[in-house]
């Protein structure tokens, strides 16, 4: 493919003989032979697919104790090897080393279930996961190289702090009972990932693994507080009778989205960290606004609109142009959908149609015209 690539840039003026002569001799000293690795692949597939078959089909005849020692020596295994071979990993094979973490934490995970199921225990998911982050977690924090331990790491978490906050559901909005201030501070705590990891970026070998960490910890919490706005359409969001949300719970909440923010723009000072800091303190705001402003569609289509053009308007300063086009899109979706909200009446009709669909075709237009005209230039989204 990139053969046809250079001639034809070549037939553009863009590179000359020289240069591309350059380009083929470095393509062929860094080729991979991927239809060999591809082989090997399925190969390794099939082993241990075969060796899964072997052991599920005598699983009841062999020994509970034999099976967590086979198992705790391969989790041993691969510990032994990180320790010996992961600095040497890191430098040659660094996906190597990344597929050999995910293996060991996996291990490590599986190896918790399996414990429960050769002694009979019963407990919440969410307190193995807890265990599984103890241990595992600085693991994966010492020797992550990029976005496959981040988003193991990441999702754990989540799943581990929801399921930590479902059987409690019915004290989230209410002060007076218990556990509301402890759900409310727990389901928060992925979100503090991005100033850990926004720390330790500039001071780290491996600045891919805490980028994808400081943007999954920063999603976190514009996604809730996107679902927050989209929620206060409803008109019981403050009228008391409502569990799941109080106006305490979502001042705590607006607390620590705003200190998180602040230590963002703190750990780096130039205009990608002053943007998600303010991305965080909008977000706050939002958090804030949300409970005495709930009960209207337009209102609540307004707060996540105002929340979306701010990270647009973030997006601009930093140069995110993926980010900024995202927020567009997200604005036009939003405004399509509210259409039809306000409209519901007239689609049992050909002419609430025929409206929606040209109002929809406009706003679609206009995004793809201020995506296009304002977005920053493509650069990394640092």
């Amino acid at each position: 493919m990139y053969e046809r690539k250079l001639k034809l840039w070549q037939e553009a003026g863009l590179l000359d003989e020289a240069q591309a002569a350059r380009i083929r001799a470095w393509e062929a000293d860094h080729s991979r032979p991927l239809a060999l690795w591809a082989v090997i692949g399925i190969a390794a597939l099939a082993i241990g697919l075969g060796v899964v078959l072997v052991v599920a089909a005598n699983w009841e005849e062999i020994p509970g104790m034999v099976r967590l020692a086979l198992h705790l020596a391969l989790l041993a295994g691969t510990l032994g090897w990180l320790w010996r071979r992961g600095d040497r990993m890191a430098r040659a094979q660094p996906w190597g080393l990344e597929a050999l973490l995910f293996v060991t934490a996996m291990l490590g995970m599986t190896f918790l279930a399996h414990v429960g199921q050769v002694y009979q225990t019963t407990s919440p998911l969410w307190q193995p996961l807890a265990l599984w982050l103890a241990l595992m977690g600085p693991l994966l924090l010492l020797r992550g190289q990029s976005w496959l331990a981040a988003m193991l790491l990441f999702a754990t978490s989540v799943y581990a702090v929801w399921d930590y906050a479902e059987p409690a559901g019915a004290v989230w909005g209410r002060s007076d009972r218990p556990g509301a201030l402890a759900v409310t501070v727990v389901t928060a705590l992925p979100l503090l990932y991005a100033p850990l990891a926004a720390w330790w970026r500039g001071r780290s070998a491996r600045p891919a693994f805490w980028l994808r960490l400081e943007q999954v910890g920063f999603a976190y919490a514009v996604g809730g507080t996107s679902l927050i706005a989209i929620a206060s359409v409803d008109k019981s969001f403050d009228s008391g009778s409502n569990e799941f949300v109080s106006f305490g719970m979502l001042a705590l909440r607006a607390v620590i989205a705003l200190a998180a923010g602040g230590a963002i723009a703190a750990a780096r000072p130039g205009k990608s960290g002053q943007a998600t800091g303010g991305i965080l303190a909008l977000c706050a705001m939002v958090l804030l606004l949300a409970y005495p402003l709930s009960g209207s569609q337009v209102v609540a289509a307004l707060l996540f609109m105002a929340l979306w053009a701010g990270i647009a308007g973030a997006s601009l300063h930093a140069g995110w142009r993926g980010v900024f086009q995202l927020a567009v899109a997200v604005i036009a979706l939003r405004l399509i959908v509210l259409s039809f909200e306000l409209d519901d009446d007239l689609l049992t009709s050909g002419a609430g149609l025929i409206f929606s669909g040209l109002l929809i075709l406009g706003i679609a237009w206009g995004a793809m015209r201020i995506a296009r005209r304002f977005a920053p230039p493509r650069e990394s989204e640092a």
